[in-house]
């Protein structure tokens, strides 16, 4: 599909979901704006125009008339939503996406002053469409086609990698490995595996000051004690294990992930940005970051489009009441190509539609946000989740894991 042919295929959708024009319509000129680095940006529409100076087209910010929030389930057009439900009980999808568990923090003090992270699943049923506990596991990664999840046990690092059927709660095989795991990570296309080895628990909590005088557990900064990474074709439960050694610049936990192709590995290194990253290749080697890869961030889970033409960035404003919008960019160039609503983009729905994180608080109220679903080209959003309390306190938030369905 051509700039052209993504602009008219994106007005005639958004027409589609609109009602009939009320008299006057074409004299109402409506403006949306956004927020964080302060960046100004106009996008103007004309009945006429559908030209583009980018490789991939510019959708137009459909302003709507207010956000969209219905109470209660919400099915429609590929979405199931639970707008009064934080954490959810029910599920949570979009198009090719899904809410394929979330978790919960605790901490284990280990000291006066020291502790240990420890999460507990949540991890839907197929057959019920429900998210059931699951206290066994101390991390998941869902594959995609949401049937199977490798999972690792409770006192990480641990020495072997189950594999788990989601609709019976069995480990089908355990893949049994020499160096400690306490990550995992999946391929795109699901056959291979990459567990991330430490030395010891990258979960480790310290005591913090919080902003009130008080003292809370927070992720500890120490060295990592990050070792390398197993490489593992899922089928065989066959895969070689690659040493990389960590520096000052490594975080405690700093998971490798692979590339889109599979053909590279990054993790996040600490530098003068958020979200800075590294690649690596298979053999451990530090390297250029793939051409449609540089521009990404560690810290934007959605990366690129599934037909990678699109990428997912970072927060740029916040409007009042309580609006957000991301960056949407060129992932060969870096240029943008377009704001969408969503303070922290998550999970690719489709080429054009994205699972995030917005506010629903005003800009001079604490921060709170739900999951919604965003458009290019639209300014309306649609509720999937209830609101999260407590957006910022790691151990008392819920965390989401999307998988492709």
């Amino acid at each position: 599909m051509n700039a052209e042919e993504f602009v008219r295929a994106t007005l005639r959708e958004q027409a589609a979901e609109q009602p009939p024009a009320s008299p006057g319509f074409a004299d109402r000129v409506l403006a949306v704006r956004r927020r964080r680095r302060t960046r100004r940006f106009a996008v103007v529409a004309a009945a006429t125009a559908a030209v583009v100076a980018v490789a991939v087209a510019v959708p137009l910010l459909d302003s709507g008339k207010s956000d969209v929030r219905p109470s209660g389930i919400v099915r429609q057009h590929g979405i199931t939503g639970q707008p009064d439900q934080s954490p959810p009980r029910d599920l949570i999808a979009a198009g090719q996406t899904a809410l394929a568990a979330y978790y919960t923090w605790r901490t284990v003090p280990q000291s006066d002053d020291r502790g240990i992270g420890v999460r507990t699943y949540r991890l839907l049923d197929p057959a019920t469409g429900r998210y059931v506990k699951d206290s066994r596991w101390a991390f998941v990664a869902v594959a995609p086609g949401l049937r199977t999840a490798a999972v690792l046990e409770q006192n990480l690092p641990v020495r072997r990698i189950g594999l788990l059927d989601l609709a019976t709660r069995k480990v089908e095989r355990w893949i049994p490995v020499e160096h400690g795991i306490g990550g995992l990570a999946f391929s795109y296309d699901g056959t291979r595996l990459l567990a991330t080895t430490y030395d010891a628990n990258p979960d480790t909590r310290a005591k913090a000051q919080d902003i009130k005088g008080g003292w809370e557990w927070a992720p500890a900064f120490d060295t990592s004690t990050r070792t390398g990474f197993y490489d593992i074709d899922v089928a065989s439960g066959q895969g070689a294990w690659t040493g990389v050694a960590s520096d000052r610049y490594t975080p405690a936990r700093d998971d490798f992930s692979y590339s889109r192709t599979g053909d590279q590995v990054y993790a996040q290194i600490i530098g003068d940005r958020d979200g800075k990253q590294q690649f690596y290749d298979l053999d451990g080697g530090e390297i250029a970051a793939p051409a449609n890869e540089r521009y990404l961030r560690t810290d934007v889970e959605a990366r690129l489009s599934p037909d990678g033409r699109l990428a997912a960035l970072g927060l740029t404003k916040e409007v009042a009441p309580g609006k957000s919008y991301s960056s949407i960019r060129d992932p060969r160039t870096g240029k943008e190509i377009t704001k969408i609503r969503g303070g922290h983009l998550l999970a690719w729905a489709d080429d054009r539609r994205l699972v995030a994180w917005e506010r629903a608080s005003g800009l001079d109220e604490p921060y709170r946000a739900r999951l919604v679903l965003v458009t290019i080209g639209s300014d309306r959003i649609v509720p999937l989740s209830g609101v999260q309390k407590e957006m910022f306190d790691e151990l008392k938030a819920w965390q989401p894991v999307f998988a492709r369905r």
